[in-house]
């Protein structure tokens, strides 16, 4: 059915946040003229019920992804020019119901409701994604009532034990990341590893994950995180404000073994005291120190002796998005009710300002994703979940 076909109906303009420049959230406007998108060829238009939060919006938003000068105010440019342009409508993790269909669309998906995988792929590989951008950024994303995504990358997710909040919290800008950096790393079932910023939604998801996988998860957080972590799967948690002898504590909870592999969404100063625990006997390894890296929220520079990574033969992982392979691992996963989401909260569209402010002063209570919600859908699928005040 072509998208003239049933598109008549749809409003003509939707309230959307605009990301109008690099910046504070002062860069965010709300608008509610903002013209609806109708779906392309092989495309569905999605009416947006939920989307998680991630620390690359803000990141986006703030031009904190430089490349070669430290100090650059940029975006991603992985392909070898900027795609975020402006105004753009942020938001990668995409939870709603079709209710349209472009040509070459079987008109029987409206109605479905179901997850968006959040990547925007060069070509159309399943095993490799070399280029990597993502909705939110290089097109508009879910900060909005309505999208228009490909209709292969808008996976159906009918489970009725799961909220469309939680199936937004089980977004694969998160997970598909999180899986990524373990595929790459070769982890395997019966291997200890280090999971770091186990609180966040990345770190949350790779606990998950390596059960999963039959992986034994140790998580990095803050002490008062530990019951929920374990809850979630860690075999044990590590308190990351008492970081003296950080070998040793980890030894204390392998029973004396070196981890396999780690998880790395901390970097900084940190990176190396986290190779540390991999490298200080050798001989009772069976497969060489591996390191995946996917975030730098203790600091984008880490200082590092060569000798150690080439002498210790430590391999190194950077991973910034997964594949289309990956992102039907996890719908099988999330289809099964093998991944539990981590729900900390949701807010209202027009008050993501607060959401913004509160991401990035969250507390100690703070464990798992954000979900913002379209005001217009705030009642149904937001307000059970929100944060604060309820509207």
């Amino acid at each position: 059915m072509a998208a003239e076909t049933n598109s008549e109906s749809l409003p003509a303009t939707m309230a959307a946040m605009l990301l109008t420049g690099h910046g504070d959230v002062d860069q965010l406007a709300y608008r509610e003229d903002v013209p609806v998108p109708r779906p392309a060829a092989g495309e569905v238009l999605v009416k947006v019920t939920a989307t998680a939060k991630n620390n690359t919006d803000r990141k986006a938003r703030e031009g904190l992804y430089p490349t070669k000068e430290k100090g650059d105010t940029t975006s991603f440019q992985i392909g070898g020019a900027p795609t975020l342009t402006f105004p753009r409508i942020q938001g990668a993790d995409v939870a709603g119901r079709v209710i349209a269909v472009g040509e070459g669309v079987d008109a029987a998906r409206i109605g479905e409701r179901g997850l968006l995988d959040f990547n925007l792929y060069a070509d159309e590989r399943r095993d490799i994604n070399l280029t990597p951008d993502y909705y939110g950024h290089g097109a508009d994303g879910g900060f909005a009532e309505y999208i228009a995504v490909p209709a292969d990358q808008f996976h159906a997710i009918p489970n009725p034990e799961l909220a469309d909040a939680e199936i937004a919290a089980l977004g694969m800008c998160s997970y598909q990341t999180g899986l990524h950096m373990l595929n790459v790393a070769r982890v395997s079932a019966g291997e200890r590893v280090l999971v770091t910023g186990a609180s966040g939604g990345v770190g949350t998801a790779l606990i998950q994950m390596c059960r999963a996988l039959g992986a034994i998860p140790y998580a990095l957080s803050k002490a008062d995180k530990a019951d929920a972590l374990r809850e979630l799967g860690a075999e044990a948690v590590l308190d990351r404000s008492d970081m003296s002898d950080f070998t040793e504590q980890v030894t204390a909870v392998t029973g004396g073994s070196p981890i396999d592999a780690v998880m790395d969404l901390v970097g900084g100063e940190m990176t190396d005291r986290f190779i540390d625990t991999m490298v200080f006997d050798m001989r009772a390894r069976s497969d060489y120190p591996r390191l995946s890296i996917a975030g730098a929220s203790g600091g984008n520079v880490s200082e590092i002796m060569w000798t150690r990574i080439y002498l210790y033969q430590v391999q190194l992982f950077g991973v910034s998005h997964g594949t289309r392979a990956e992102a039907a691992q996890l719908v099988d996963w999330i289809r099964a009710g093998q991944l539990r989401p981590v729900l900390h909260g949701a807010f209202p569209l027009s008050r993501l300002h607060e959401a913004e402010r509160y991401f990035v002063d969250r507390g100690s209570d703070y464990l798992g994703k954000i979900v913002i919600v379209p005001d217009s859908e705030w009642e149904q699928h937001g307000a059970p979940f929100a944060v604060g005040d309820k509207r």
